[in-house]
């Protein structure tokens, strides 16, 4: 059996397999109980500044100088 023939065998079956095993272990990861806490914080980061913009990094060292 040519090496090629035996790679898409193996992808056809097996790899199709492991991935959505993959992508339904990370999506159960994402949606677990317990991980509401640890997402809340990097979805507000977008309102963290609303009635102001952000300051400029490297803002205080310009006006220390």
């Amino acid at each position: 059996m040519e090496t090629y023939s035996l790679l898409r065998e193996f992808a056809d079956s097996w790899m199709l397999l492991v991935l959505f095993s993959f992508f339904i272990g990370v999506v159960i990861f994402v949606f677990r109980p317990g991980s509401t806490k640890t997402y809340d914080d990097p979805a507000s980061i977008p309102f963290r500044h609303e009635d102001k913009p952000a300051p400029a990094r490297g803002a205080d060292d310009a006006k220390e100088a």
